[in-house]
This record gives structure tokens, sequence and C-alpha cells, in this order.
């Protein structure tokens, strides 16, 4: 190949080559899809104009210019997601089935640590996930941001604290996880209060993010009555009209559900398991469509079906 078509080749190829890596990292800091592929997009503008010559290490540099996209966004988000209606959850991002050597990784990316991420600082943030998720030095840390590398060591440490105090009790028998997923979209399928007070937790937390959606609650709900009665209602005023589906997608690295009504996904749900139960103990739902943009029905098991002895009150409301 020629000097001169070599030279254009490569630069391209450095980009393609760490574009999963960026992709990762902003994913992580911005909890956005939409964000994440955008600070790509500005990075290769960034990397196409710049003179590659003078770039020694054109990972270093890519990961710098990308993390860096991503920070600026984050600060400018931070008020926007303060004057959201309801609680702000992540964007879903449909995975791959994870396997027991990506476990480490799958667990960055998880709904439950995504909703912890969101209460660091953006510097926090961002040096919590380049350290934690990614395993880069501090010094290379230090370089990204333009910090000192004693400052790094001290945001990494009360970065991993805040998250070691918040993040909730992860069950990762991925099976177990799957079954119960199952076992609750049928109950909610099925408006069934009886098969949702048998899967969930006594003290299972709800949080919906549905930015003022009709029915969303604001805040969250806690209690398994109370979270059971608000799902079936849901289901029998709002979904059921519509003929309300679902199936089960591979989301931030675990099994989801995905409520669909008129063929079309209204929500994703994403549940967290007592280790000592094996009961759902979370819940989040993503409910506004702003963020289901990626949820596309290549579903990795389909037509989930309502639990047995609901029936009557959703057909009743079919019919009327």
């Amino acid at each position: 190949m020629p000097a001169a078509a070599d030279a254009e080749v490569m630069p391209v190829a450095h980009f393609e080559n760490n574009r999963d890596l960026m992709f990762g990292v902003a994913y992580r800091v911005l909890g956005s899809v939409t964000d994440a592929e955008d600070v790509v997009q500005e990075a290769w503008l960034r990397w196409h104009r710049v003179d590659h010559s003078m770039v020694a290490d054109p990972q270093s540099f890519l990961v710098q210019v990308s993390t860096r996209l991503a920070l600026d966004r984050l600060r400018r988000a931070k008020a926007r997601r303060e004057a959201y209606v309801g609680p702000w959850l992540p964007e879903p991002l449909p995975t791959q089935p994870d396997t027991e050597e990506h476990a480490e990784m799958t667990d960055s990316v998880s709904i439950a640590m995504m909703v912890v991420l969101e209460t660091l600082t953006p510097l926090e943030r961002v040096v919590f996930v380049l350290r934690e998720a990614f395993e880069f030095s501090f010094a290379d840390i230090a370089g990204v941001l333009d910090r000192s590398e004693p400052a790094v060591r001290q945001m990494a440490r009360r970065a991993r604290g805040h998250v070691r105090r918040r993040q909730p009790r992860f069950r990762h028998d991925r099976a177990v996880r799957k079954q119960a997923t199952e076992r609750f979209l049928a109950a909610c399928l099925g408006a069934d209060i009886k098969a949702l007070l048998d899967v969930l937790a006594p003290e299972v937390t709800l949080w919906i993010d549905g930015n003022g959606r009709r029915g969303a609650a604001k805040s969250p709900v806690q209690g398994a009555l109370k979270v059971s009665r608000m799902l079936a209602h849901g289901i029998q005023w709002v979904l059921a009209p519509l003929v309300a589906g679902g199936s089960i997608l591979d989301v931030n690295g675990g099994p989801a559900a995905v409520i669909t009504a008129a063929g079309l996904p209204v929500a994703v749900v994403v549940v967290d398991i007592d280790p000592a139960t094996d009961r759902i103990s979370h819940i989040w739902i993503i409910a506004n469509q702003d963020k289901l943009g990626g949820i596309d029905g290549e579903y990795a098991d389909v037509g989930i079906a309502a639990s047995a002895g609901h029936g009557a009150a959703v057909e009743e409301r079919q019919r009327s």
C-alpha cells in the first residue's frame, strides 16, 4: 500500500479499534446511549482534524477527548435532570448475555450501578468509571482530567466509598434473575396482585422513569402491597385497552422485561434480587419513550404469558 494511502487508513483504524472503549466510557459517565453516541461522533470529528503525526498514543488521545466531551455533557445535563419530573433512570442499553469472565464489566454497566453513579459528582463519576470499570492507572486518569495524581486518588477513594455504601446487594445468578423477571412480567401482564406478592420482597422499592407520563409515580414506591397494586392498576387501566404483551431482553448485562402495547415497547423493567430470599427487592421501570429508541424488538425470549388465575379484571376492562 502506498505511504499516502496508509497514512489515511491508519487513523481510521485507530478510531475504529477504540470506538467500543470510547462508547463504554461515555455511556457509563452519561447514562444515555444517545448522548454516548454523540460523544463518539464528536470525538471522530476532532480526531479527523488533528495532526496524527503529533499523536504518540492514539488510544490515550481518543479516551481523553471522549472523556472530556462526556464530562462536559454531564455537567450540562445535571441541571436538566434536577428539573426532571419523577425519578431519572439511565437509558437502557441492549447487551449480549453476560459470561462469567465478563461479570465484573457487567456489574459496572448494570442499572443498579448506573443509578448509584448518578449520585456522584461529575468528576467523581469519571474517575470511578475509568478506574473501577476500565482499570486505568491514577497517572493516566490524572492526564485525562488535567488534575494531579494525589487529587485523583482522593476522588477515587471518595467515590468508591460512596458507591459501596449505596449499591444494593446484587444477585449474580443469572438463572435466578431471569426466572424472577419472567414471573414478574407474567404477573404484571395479568394484573395479578397475588402472583406479584409471591415474587416481591416485603420492602421492595419501585422507581418509574416516565418524565411526567400519566400513571407514573413521581417518587419511589415502597412495600409489596403498594407496588403490586400500582403495577396491576397500570396494566388494567393504561395498557390493557392497547393489548399489552411482553418479552425478555438482555439489558445492561442482565435479563430485563420489555412491556409492549399495540406491538410497540412502552417500558423496560429491570429487577434486582434479594440474595437471601430470591425475591425482587428493587424494580426500575424506564417508561420515558425518548429512552426506548434502542429497544427494537430483537428479544432473547418471546411470548411471556400472563400468569394463571388473572384474566377477569383485564378481560372486563377490554370488553368495556
